[in-house]
């Protein structure tokens, strides 16, 4: 399987924070934002990665993950030209994909759930065995937002809806996609919406169709934040600083998750933490490293 960020877009609503900047480059408590997306693909056990942004972005994000090989992965790169929706993201990355199962995740996504990594690898599990697409819903107070899924009285989803004016329910599909081979195919088949944009829920709506969109809704003991706006960026800062604070431990520390897998020597982490030995976030690498 190979995982595509989708890290493009003008982030209007973060204005003016992001007229010079990228929003994924923003940072969420300590961290870049756009750490914590790639943390899932990586506690997914994803290795070969696509990271897709505009022409004025994509030297920023290249320089700070290069070829991937310090954290033991490998990293590919592409230009998404103009925000024209997020089904694009599987036409540009149709070579990158080569017929594979693909982890799409868009780039202001951030997930915590302390089973979180078993639901990954229970996803990834299902993909192998019986292929189609898997996505999770958590319940919102404002679904006009965003891509809405319906269930029937079984828990089966029985539509999809993209920013609806009248919700059929308050379970919104979050920006975690997992796709198979077909989903490079159906997307180049997606028509522009009414808004001139090619949708993901199209795509949805498509495996829907096919009787092979598998919904999982997530409820107590995770946490999702779209962290697009100011007060949801504010929202999700306090909440990683807290879950921080309280338990010690990091979220989205990209080099822990590479070092613990085995991708990454201890050296090498040690190596990356004397860089940053003056920071928490460094002091933190070098326990790691030590087990502490």
């Amino acid at each position: 399987m190979r995982g595509i960020i989708l890290a493009g877009g003008s982030a209007t609503r973060l204005y003016p924070a992001t007229i010079c900047l990228n929003k994924h480059l923003l940072p969420v408590y300590n961290k870049p934002m756009i750490y914590y997306p790639l943390s899932i693909l990586m506690l997914a056990g994803i290795r070969d990665i696509l990271l897709i942004t505009g022409p004025r972005d994509i030297e920023s994000f290249r320089g700070i993950f290069g070829t991937g090989e310090r954290l033991g992965l490998k990293f590919s790169y592409a230009v998404q030209e103009k925000p024209n929706g997020l089904a694009e993201a599987l036409i540009i990355g149709k070579e990158f994909s080569r017929g594979q199962d693909v982890c799409l995740i868009l780039g202001d996504n951030i997930f915590f759930g302390h089973g979180l990594p078993a639901l990954l690898k229970e996803t990834v599990r299902g993909m192998k065995k019986q292929g189609g697409a898997y996505v999770f819903a958590s319940n919102v107070q404002d679904p006009e937002r965003y891509g809405i899924v319906e269930f029937d009285s079984r828990g089966v989803a029985i539509s999809v809806e993209e920013k609806p004016k009248k919700p059929k329910s308050n379970w919104a599909v979050t920006g975690l996609y997992f796709f198979d081979k077909n989903c490079c195919e159906i997307a180049q088949g997606v028509k522009p919406s009414g808004r001139g944009e090619l949708e993901i829920t199209s795509v949805n709506e498509e495996y829907l169709k096919r009787g092979e969109l598998h919904v999982n809704p997530i409820g107590r003991g995770f946490a999702w934040f779209d962290a697009g706006t100011h007060d949801s960026f504010l929202e999700a800062s306090k909440f990683i600083a807290t879950i921080e604070t309280r338990t010690g431990y990091m979220v989205g520390c990209i080099e822990e998750i590479a070092f613990s897998r085995g991708w990454i020597k201890k050296d090498a982490l040690l190596e990356m933490a004397e860089t940053l030995k003056k920071t928490e976030y460094g002091k933190y690498l070098i326990k790691a490293a030590r087990g502490d």
